[in-house]
């Protein structure tokens, strides 16, 4: 027995019959009443413990789907495998509303972790720190965009005179960020990648970096690496829980952190990216 088998049977508490190698971070498990789970590995603790804790953060609001967690132990995750259909315009409109619901389950502050996650947790494969506040344009930049803009002028990505253009956007925030809302339950890393549709006519969302945060950035992750049918994901959201005006214009603002993180993860070319999305937000 493996163990990521090992791990499956005891926080199952069946037996296996079968394990398929998804990649090196992830075994699919057959168990003997014929479920099928997914056993996730990851070198930090920390991060199974947040990835467990903001899966059952986000199932706890009844809106969008999300796999079950059988538990976690150590450096290993176990979940539910979640099955696979097709995308459609009746489903996108679906996830629409149902991420508005997602959103409205709220959080205790910007910057909140779900309930018995760490504060230290991960965006992917890179570390994100959850650190409670009630001022968004604060949070956002002292948590989010200023500690990836100094890793990333440190490992030359991005050089130290660009990086002048970021700091003023993040003086500029208060004035940028639009309205004041309330702090929404998000999923945190909710790429195209993380959005898996399902044969029921619904989306599930898996790899949460779910925290408190501006439900505008969920919204902005959907349309920095696309999204099928975004425009009725948007539609129906809007039918369900109005955006403040203007909302397109910050998408670039709430698309900063994740292009900062990408340009630690992968490079120059996201730092590129980052920098004109600064550029923009001040010009506009």
């Amino acid at each position: 027995m493996t163990a990521g088998t090992d791990a499956a049977a005891r926080l199952t508490g069946r037996v296996v019959s079968g394990e398929r190698p998804l990649s090196g971070a992830l075994t699919e498990v057959t168990l003997d009443d014929g479920r099928v789970v997914v056993v996730k590995c990851a070198d930090d603790p920390g991060a199974t413990r947040a990835e467990a804790a903001g899966l059952r953060w986000l199932a706890g609001a009844g809106a969008v789907r999300v796999p079950g967690v059988h538990g976690h132990d150590g450096s290993r995750l176990v979940i539910d495998r979640v099955p696979q259909g097709r995308a459609s315009r009746e489903a996108a409109a679906r996830f629409g509303r149902d991420l508005a619901a997602l959103h409205a389950a709220g959080a205790p502050a910007f910057g909140a972790p779900p309930p018995g996650g760490p504060a230290d947790a991960y965006i992917g494969l890179a570390p994100m720190r959850n650190e409670p506040d009630n001022d968004w344009p604060r949070w956002y930049a002292a948590h989010r965009v200023l500690p990836y803009l100094r890793r990333a002028v440190d490992e030359g990505t991005v050089h130290p005179a660009e990086a002048a253009v970021v700091e003023r956007l993040c003086e500029r925030l208060p004035g940028l960020a639009g309205p004041a809302e309330p702090p929404a339950r998000l999923h945190g890393d909710l790429w195209n990648g993380n959005v898996l549709w399902g044969p029921d006519g619904q989306v599930w969302l898996i790899d949460p970096a779910a925290h408190g945060g501006h439900r505008e950035t969920d919204l902005a992750m959907l349309g920095l690496f696309g999204c099928p049918h975004l425009d009725v994901v948007l539609e129906a959201y809007q039918e369900q829980a109005p955006l403040a005006d203007g909302w397109t214009d910050r998408t670039g603002v709430h698309q900063l952190f994740p292009l900062l993180v990408h340009a630690v993860l992968f490079g120059r070319g996201y730092a590129e990216q980052a920098l004109s999305v600064a550029r923009g937000a001040l010009a506009g």
